[in-house]
C-alpha cells in the first residue's frame, strides 16, 4: 500500500511540474520555473520510494499513462486546449492500460516475501506491546 501512496504523490507532483512547465512560458518566468524544478525533484524522489515496494514497468507506465491523461484534462480546464473525439478515446486507451497493468500484478515474488516478513514482524511487536502490563 505505501508504494501506491508514493507513486500517486510522484504522478502528482509530475502533472503539478507539468503544469508549472506551461505557466512558466519557456522557463522566462521566475516563480513557476522554480516551482516546476521543485515538483519535479519531488517526483522523482516519490517515484523512487515507490520502487521499493512496485515493479519498475508497472510504476513507470501507470505514472506516465496516469499523468498524460491527467494533464490532456488540466490542459483543456486551465489552458483552453481541444478534447476532439480521437484524444478522448486515447485517453481512455490509456485507462484502459492502466487498469490491465495493474490486474496483471504489481509486486515481484521479492517484493511479496518482504512484505510479508515487514508484516509478520510488526505484528509480533504489536503482540509484544498487547501483553505488557498497564500502567
Amino acid at each position: 500500500m505505501i508504494g501506491w501512496f508514493f507513486l500517486i504523490l510522484a504522478i502528482g507532483f509530475e502533472v503539478a511540474a507539468a503544469t508549472f512547465m506551461k505557466l512558466s512560458d519557456g522557463l522566462t518566468r521566475f516563480w513557476p520555473s522554480v516551482w516546476m524544478a521543485i515538483c519535479y525533484i519531488l517526483c522523482f524522489l516519490a517515484m523512487i520510494k515507490s520502487l521499493e515496494y512496485l515493479q519498475i514497468g508497472v510504476v513507470y507506465a501507470i505514472w506516465a499513462g496516469v499523468g498524460t491523461a491527467a494533464i490532456a484534462f488540466i490542459g483543456v480546464w486551465l489552458f483552453g486546449d481541444t478534447m476532439p473525439w480521437v484524444k478522448i478515446c486515447g485517453i481512455a486507451l490509456i485507462i484502459l492500460g492502466v487498469a490491465m497493468i495493474h490486474m496483471g500484478g504489481t509486486h515481484t515474488p521479492e517484493d511479496l516475501a518482504r512484505i510479508k516478513a515487514d508484516h509478520h514482524v510488526s505484528d509480533e511487536a504489536s503482540a509484544d506491546t498487547a501483553s505488557l502490563p498497564e500502567a
